[in-house]
């Protein structure tokens, strides 16, 4: 008998199941193994000292981020003091399931199938990668950190189902060896329709090698030509392509985490990849350590109720920050003339400051009443036309 069963290996479900091992709990933590998702791989310094990342992790440290509008016009913003680290999730998802196994996890390779319930708590079917036989785990509460559409949460938490994605594909290319236009300390994110009619794509350097890739809900865009559009436009089409990715990400927190029994979400199952940014790994690790002290809690009292405080913790530091990237996406990403606007806006000092100052700590950051109001009065003046970009 588990006190807690993990479904999925990623960030959320790794962290989830090493937080529960290392704090004396009995846990399995089932992982089909195999899927790499695709992500750009980029992790704040907030979450390289909350979670105890080595440097030997990182394949490159990023110190400027450039922002293409559709016009081809450039914006360079220097990420001061610091760096955003790249990872690659290959080796980085397997990291941390490796660590919660050192902290006492059970790891079970192998397809979820379901779950059933007794009297005396909760039988949940396993297909075993290895044998392929199914096998039946006994356990007390179950955490379903298996990603956008979770089969965890289809079944068990009302409105699930219904939650809006973005189809997002990449493919990871063997870095150019001679100089040219990609540089591997920058990041790089083109807001064009182009490429992307209502997200962006991106560039990201991972040392030998790199992530190009988009984003969209739009039904019917062809995501791989867009990609290769995207190379063509970077002078990366002669690059060697080492392999394709493609995943659903989730838009938007579920309003319920929980079934009210035994049964709590973290991660993309979720929903808690940030709006604007599409940044999830540091949400899906919180969201694992928010679902793992949850699951603590419902085990110690017996109270189902306890499951709540999942959602309850993780909106409780960011809700605010979300609220934000949210309306900066409606605002912004709906045509190419706000598009353009917004790479415009990104010119001012403030806006770059405060914007990467609160990526890189994860919270609002406070710089006093005057450049607040100045930035919000600037941001109307883009929105509302008084500014035309080609005079920034």
């Amino acid at each position: 008998m588990f006190d807690v069963i993990v479904i999925g290996g990623g960030p959320s479900g790794a962290t989830a199941a090493e937080d529960l091992a290392r704090s004396g709990h009995k846990v399995a933590l089932v992982d089909r193994a195999g899927r790499i998702k695709p992500c750009g791989g980029a992790i704040p310094p907030r979450l390289i000292a909350d979670f105890h990342v080595p440097d030997d992790l990182l394949v490159a440290k990023v110190t400027t981020a450039r922002m293409i509008s559709p016009t081809g016009r450039k914006v360079d913003i220097p990420i001061e003091n610091g760096f955003v680290g790249m990872v690659d999730r290959e080796h980085f998802d397997e990291f941390l399931r490796v660590r919660a196994s050192q902290a006492g996890a059970v790891r079970i390779t192998g397809t979820y199938l379901g779950l059933e319930r007794d009297p005396d708590g909760l039988t949940v079917s396993v297909r075993d990668k290895a044998t392929g036989e199914t096998r039946h785990l006994r356990s007390r509460l179950v955490i379903g950190a298996d990603g956008a559409r979770s089969a965890v949460a289809r079944t068990e938490i009302p409105g699930a189902d219904k939650t809006p994605y973005v189809i997002a594909y990449h493919e990871i290319i063997a870095a150019p060896e001679t100089a040219g236009p990609y540089d591997p300390g920058r990041c790089d994110v083109v807001y064009d329709g182009r490429i992307s009619p209502d997200f962006y794509g991106w560039v990201f350097p991972h040392g030998s090698s790199a992530s190009v890739g988009m984003g969209s809900m739009v039904k019917g865009v062809d995501l791989k030509q867009a990609t290769a559009d995207l190379r063509r436009r970077s002078g990366l089409d002669g690059c060697r392509t080492l392999r394709r990715e493609g995943a659903p990400i989730p838009l938007k927190p579920l309003d319920r985490w929980d079934n009210g029994r035994d049964v709590v979400l973290a991660g993309d199952a979720a929903g808690v990849v940030a709006p604007s940014s599409g940044e999830g790994i540091y949400y899906a690790m919180v969201g694992g350590r928010v679902a793992a002290t949850a699951a603590a809690a419902c085990l110690a009292t017996g109270k189902a109720r306890q499951l709540r405080l999942a959602r309850q913790l993780f909106m409780r530091d960011n809700k605010t920050v979300f609220r934000i990237l949210g309306s900066m996406q409606n605002a912004y990403y709906r045509s190419d003339d706000r598009r353009e606007r917004f790479v415009s806006l990104c010119h001012d000092v403030d806006v770059q400051r405060l914007t990467f100052e609160s990526y890189m700590h994860k919270k609002i950051v406070w710089a006093g009443l005057t450049s607040h109001m100045r930035i919000g009065l600037k941001n109307l003046a883009h929105l509302s036309g008084l500014v035309r970009p080609e005079h920034v």
